[in-house]
């Protein structure tokens, strides 16, 4: 742990200015209720182009050699946890991160330069809650055929990156049939994909998609630690201007002690996904289980952060018109992305060898 570096560079604290500032001009609470009350885009397209292309943090973990920036995963999480913070309808997640991951960084992967440069989007064809080893459809003679249930940003992907029996695949969204469904978050669509005998083309091996579910439950930690950090230093603010009985809201000891108590837990959950982060970036030894503790304490702080939050705001908490509802549907949604809490601990479990309960 001693040679991991924690604390952010210069470079990543202007990285985080830079998109906190464009979020704020162009991804309002108002902006994501008006989004959503839509019911039809599967991703904000004009804030994607910013995000993408404006910024060109599509390519952040893509190679130099491919058109990408080149940056590490310290980079990326800057921008999830300032995504989260926003709850920013936007591929980032599944295109920049958890589809570059999986593709690696082979130089025959053309279309690592096309997502790089935000022309297309990729999503990984599993299920959103999936957090081990993927269900493998069926690959033969250049065509795949088979069923995925609850796929994260497919709806609108440009490509569909499939793990088959003996390789990843890409398949055009065009070739294959999508169905929407309900989704608790509607800020990350879900739908159902089917492909009957969708042409495909064999771009990594199979070995490239435990990293890339390794790397979405850290960055889904990463996105909560944004999302939680908004819930309080809104729900903080909110408590200094509301007046009760002639006093603000907020000096109320009972309020203080729960916000007290939530600061500390997201202080502790920063921290554990900064390490699990950092140990991604260096490829360090504890990967798998920095990931799952990382995934684990995101989880938890992001609900508790979105339920005080829309409690402590009393009436206007529970409306449509106050964003708070948008990020207790994000905290939750997100706690069982790529592997609940407790799955995490199951894993945990056998990844530390703790002897089973005896029954």
């Amino acid at each position: 742990m001693s040679d991991l570096v924690l604390v952010e560079s210069p470079d990543e604290q202007d990285l985080r200015s830079g998109v906190r500032a464009m979020l704020a001009a162009e991804c309002t609470g108002q902006s994501v209720l008006s989004f959503v009350s839509g019911f039809s885009d599967p991703f904000d397209e004009k804030l994607w182009r910013t995000v993408a292309r404006g910024m060109g943090l599509a390519g952040l973990l893509v190679p130099e050699a491919q058109g990408g920036a080149g940056a590490q995963y310290r980079a990326a999480a800057v921008v999830a946890e300032e995504l989260g913070r926003a709850v920013a309808p936007v591929p980032f997640l599944s295109s920049a991160v958890v589809a570059t991951t999986a593709l690696g960084s082979s130089a025959s992967h053309e279309l690592l330069g096309r997502l790089a440069s935000g022309e297309r989007t990729a999503a990984l064809a599993v299920p959103y809650g999936l957090w081990s080893a993927p269900a493998l459809l069926s690959a033969q003679d250049g065509a795949v055929t088979g069923a995925v249930r609850g796929v994260a940003d497919a709806l609108g992907a440009d490509v569909l990156l499939v793990p088959a029996d003996d390789g990843l695949y890409a398949v055009e969204g065009s070739a294959v049939r999508r169905t929407r469904i309900a989704s608790l978050d509607e800020t990350r669509p879900l739908c159902d994909v089917e492909f009957s005998a969708a042409p495909a083309r064999l771009v990594a091996p199979l070995a490239t998609v435990p990293c890339a579910l390794r790397t979405a439950a850290t960055m889904v930690a990463a996105e909560q630690v944004g999302l939680a950090s908004w819930c309080l230093d809104t729900t903080v603010a909110y408590l200094k201007e509301r007046y009760q009985f002639g006093r603000p809201v907020g000096s109320f000891q009972a309020l203080k002690h729960r916000l007290a108590d939530l600061w500390v837990e997201l202080t502790q959950a920063r921290a554990v996904v900064a390490y699990a982060v950092a140990d991604l970036a260096a490829g360090g030894d504890d990967g798998l289980v920095a990931a799952s503790l990382a995934k684990i304490v995101g989880s938890e702080v992001a609900v508790r952060a979105a339920e005080e939050c829309v409690q402590m705001h009393g009436g206007i908490g529970f409306t449509w018109e106050h964003p708070a509802h948008l990020y207790l549907k994000r905290a939750k949604a997100t706690s069982v992305a790529y592997g609940s809490p407790d799955r995490h601990r199951a894993r945990l479990a056998t990844l530390v060898d703790l002897p089973l309960e005896a029954s």
